[in-house]
């Protein structure tokens, strides 16, 4: 087990939340700020929402849950942070944001506290600028639901000491999770494969191939029924490279090479339609559907995770 006695999580959004149960599923101790109150009050429901599908599951027992629970304490004083060993930040994804976060925290907590940030795509190199003693800041890209999906990203900036990147890589391996150690690049690995798959899907949308629904059945029951168990370069493999390289003759071409947003994706953000959060998105969410739909991925999520690595 690691050393951190003072577990923190910086933003009690959607992932904040999320991270805060994985900490203390594994017995620690963990603190969630937020600067907002109604952000933390949001973090408590969406932690008991989450604990409903994990003791359905059989995850954790009631009391197991009431206790997990109790391990999580919420705070918007910043102060409150200073004796964190280890800290993750899942604040907004806005550089200027969090460089005015870490210059404050990280002149705040000790000089040998590991820090690090839950950003998706911003540059580790770029947001150690504003950190002090960067050598001990490091990238921890988890994937949302994180208290269920397995990939954590571990990315090593410029600045970055390869003991930090250990030590969070095996800090990732007792939480049970299967890290990936990535370079510093745009939006790393994850969100550059998941991006390039949603631009193909506007655009197979936009030039009326098939619907929204339709795309999303693809993926559900033959890509991703895939991809659940084998990477794209295995699929290659079991495929033939010969056969896939013959696809990629005729198919690369065609395929959408747009640089900008566009299609369904900018016309909802442009109509503030931000998906589950604002209870609509590419789908309708209202009448309690949102509440309906975490519950449903989360149990899936949970089952399909069960199925592929309880075993390992």
């Amino acid at each position: 087990m690691s050393n951190f006695k003072h577990i923190s999580v910086a933003g009690a959004g959607t992932m904040g939340a999320s991270l805060a149960q994985t900490f203390a599923l594994f017995g620690y101790d963990v603190k969630v700020f937020d600067i907002y109150e109604t952000a933390l009050e949001k973090a408590k429901r969406l932690v008991d929402l989450n604990q409903e599908t994990w003791i359905k599951q059989g995850i954790v027992t009631q009391i197991q849950s009431d206790a997990l629970k109790h391990k999580i304490s919420y705070t918007n004083d910043l102060q409150e942070l200073k004796d964190s060993d280890f800290l993750i930040e899942a604040i907004l994804e806005n550089l200027e944001v969090k460089h005015k976060f870490w210059r404050e925290l990280s002149a705040l907590v000790r000089s040998d506290a590991i820090l690090c940030s839950n950003t998706s795509g911003l540059s580790i190199t770029a947001i150690a600028e504003a950190v002090e003693h960067p050598e001990r800041f490091a990238g921890m890209h988890w994937m949302n639901p994180p208290h269920i999906i397995p990939l954590i990203e571990v990315i090593q900036g410029k600045k970055t000491s390869d003991e930090t990147i250990q030590v969070v890589y095996d800090f990732c391996l007792e939480l049970k999770k299967k890290p990936v150690k990535v370079k510093d690049a745009p939006s790393f690995v994850l969100n550059r494969i998941q991006q390039a798959i949603l631009r193909e899907a506007l655009y197979i949308v936009q030039e009326g191939i098939a619907t929204p629904e339709g795309v999303d059945d693809v993926m559900k029951y033959a890509l991703g029924f895939r991809y659940a168990a084998f990477g794209p370069f295995e699929i290659c493999d079991l495929g033939g490279l010969d056969i896939h390289n013959n696809i990629s003759k005729y198919t690369f071409p065609d395929l959408c090479d747009a640089k900008e947003p566009f299609g369904l994706i900018k016309d909802c953000v442009d109509n503030n339609n931000l998906g589950v959060k604002t209870g609509k998105g590419f789908y309708d969410y209202s009448n309690g559907r949102d509440a309906e739909v975490i519950r449903y991925r989360d149990t899936m999520f949970t089952k399909l995770a069960k199925t592929l690595f309880e075993e390992e």
